[in-house]
């Protein structure tokens, strides 16, 4: 672990004190869900970034209640990641916990409680599962887009197919109202049940989460999404599992998939496609370092060849900066800068 750190208060933290709070996560969560210098270029799609001081993963909303009210009485700084796919850690890492409700990377997996109402009364409810009811899928939090989609295909339900190739998770998908191919999160969610700052779960409708292009109530209100209900109606099978392959079909041959990225990198500019201003102003196939704007879709910066994530930075400001220049439009960030760079 990093010697010290500065908790939000401004006191230093040492490493005693994260290790003390180690011990305490174990307690919460066990032993195997607790790891120290966690190596984040195996939790981010981006494929680089340094260590978090310490990386928990929980399964189920008690413990993620328990884990949240430790970290605020310690003053440590905490980050909620969902599957890494938005996200650009910096090379010197995170100084503090990242929390992940989500199987992934080098964590190990549990059997856990299936999720449902008498689950999340009690606190045992699983955040990655995905179960359904009638014409609604309900899904944890920690479970991937796709996943739900797929459980929504399976029971010939419509609506999800395009999160199929949505590579975040339901709760990432719910912080950014993601969307693609004219199919956004806003459609089909009725409710999301979330975790607010003050330890108490409540339930919020479509209207109150406030969904907007990229975002939503939960960019704002400090709270967290733990699971989501989605209203969807019947359909043929064989009509989703077509428009599924549609979309994977137009996303390889238009999409750098063969590289590290985080999908799009800049946010769609009102009146303008981001791809093509960076296209105009000759950027495509730019390179700094390892990281390059791809020559396949010049709206992805990807990671070419063992970037940095101070390369792909570099790459992401100078494609700001050279397209004001060549347009007068400034491209706002899709991808989240994370901890020390």
């Amino acid at each position: 672990m990093s010697s010290t750190h500065c908790r939000p208060n401004g006191k230093m933290m040492t490493m005693n004190d994260l290790q003390i709070l180690a011990r305490q996560l174990k307690e919460i969560l066990g032993e195997d869900r607790v790891l120290c210098r966690e190596p984040m270029r195996l939790h981010c799609s981006f494929q680089c970034g340094g260590p978090a001081d310490l990386l928990v993963y929980v399964s189920e909303l008690d413990a993620l209640r328990k884990t949240i009210a430790l970290l605020r009485a310690a003053g440590e700084p905490f980050y909620i990641l969902g599957r890494g796919t938005n996200l650009l850690i910096g090379d010197k890492g995170y100084r503090g916990c990242i929390i992940t409700m989500t199987r992934q990377g080098s964590l190990p997996v549990t059997d856990t409680t299936a999720l449902s109402e008498a689950a999340e009364e009690d606190g045992s409810a699983s955040l990655s599962e995905v179960r359904t009811e009638g014409c609604r899928i309900i899904a944890g939090a920690g479970a991937s887009l796709s996943a739900a989609a797929g459980e929504a295909y399976r029971n010939g339900l419509g609506g999800l197919a395009f999160a199929a190739g949505i590579p975040g998770s339901v709760g990432g998908g719910l912080v950014m109202n993601a969307g693609a191919y004219g199919g956004e999160m806003k459609q089909v969610v009725e409710r999301v049940r979330m975790l607010l700052p003050d330890g108490t779960f409540r339930t919020f409708s479509k209207d109150e989460m406030e969904f907007g292009y990229r975002t939503s109530v939960l960019k704002r209100n400090g709270g967290v999404a733990v699971s989501a209900v989605f209203a969807l109606q019947k359909e043929d099978p064989a009509e989703i599992a077509a428009q599924m392959a549609d979309f994977a079909n137009r996303r390889k041959s238009k999409q750098p998939l063969e590289y590290p990225s985080a999908g799009s990198t800049f946010k769609r500019p009102e009146g303008y496609f981001a791809g093509k201003l960076i296209s105009d102003a000759g950027l495509r196939g730019f390179t700094i370092g390892g990281a390059q704007v791809s020559c396949k879709h010049a709206g992805f910066v990807i990671n070419r060849d063992g970037a940095s994530a101070a390369d792909v930075r570099a790459v992401i400001e100078a494609v700001q900066q050279k397209v004001m220049e060549a347009a007068g439009v400034r491209l706002e960030r899709e991808v989240i800068f994370l901890g020390d760079f």
